[in-house]
């Protein structure tokens, strides 16, 4: 054989050799690449972020605005102006104090006015923008004045709500009436019974309904 056969022939054969050892060393450096890689994560430190738990809250002291009711009653002449609900609470001594002077007038009997109708009247007082006292007509009714004002009037219910302290019978001096009973009417709070003739507006703290009187 010559001396370039010779040359060729092992060209060729250093050629397939490193074509056939090709894919052999390119996959044994993968893996020492994938290995090299692993290892330098396993080595590193684990990072965790501590969350901090959130400031408390400034907690504020809640307030309650007081409440203060101003009436007088036409038939005793007697006033009352107190605050009858403060720090959230019903004051006791001004509710015996409302249900004294909204006593039935014509057998004095006492019985519990309705907290609600207090804050009724309250909140109308306070929409109509009166400065004067709410003149009160008809407070408590006993059963007895009641069966008395029926059989008067039919516009008398026979179980009126006067009867269980809920109903208030009033007007103002500074307050057209027929403000006052607009005013009633859109507090949506209950009955109102419009009494033009006779000058006042019924307000109770039962069911929403309305009517007119004379």
């Amino acid at each position: 054989m010559s001396l370039i056969d010779r040359r060729k022939l092992l060209g060729w054969g250093l050629g397939a050799g490193a074509s056939l050892a090709g894919p052999t060393a390119v996959m044994a450096a993968v893996h020492r690449h994938a290995k090299s890689h692993m290892l330098h994560h396993a080595t590193q430190p684990v990072r965790t972020e501590v969350l901090r738990a959130p400031e408390p809250l400034e907690l504020q002291p809640v307030r309650f605005e007081a409440r203060r009711l101003i009436l007088k009653n036409v038939h005793t002449d007697e006033s009352l102006d107190a605050v009858y609900w403060e720090r959230g609470a019903y004051v006791p001594d001004a509710l015996t104090e409302v249900n004294r002077v909204l006593r039935d007038f014509r057998t004095g009997d006492i019985h519990p006015i309705d907290p609600h109708l207090l804050d009724l009247v309250t909140d109308l007082h306070a929409r109509v923008g009166s400065n004067t006292p709410f003149q009160v007509i008809s407070g408590y009714r006993s059963p007895k004045t009641n069966a008395m004002l029926h059989e008067q009037s039919a516009e008398v219910a026979k179980h009126s709500l006067h009867m269980d302290g809920m109903a208030m019978d009033i007007f103002l001096e500074d307050v057209e009436l027929s403000h006052l009973h607009e005013a009633a009417l859109n507090l949506g709070r209950g009955g109102v019974g419009y009494y033009p003739r006779t000058s006042f507006v019924h307000v109770d703290v039962g069911p929403v309904r309305q009517w007119q009187g004379v």
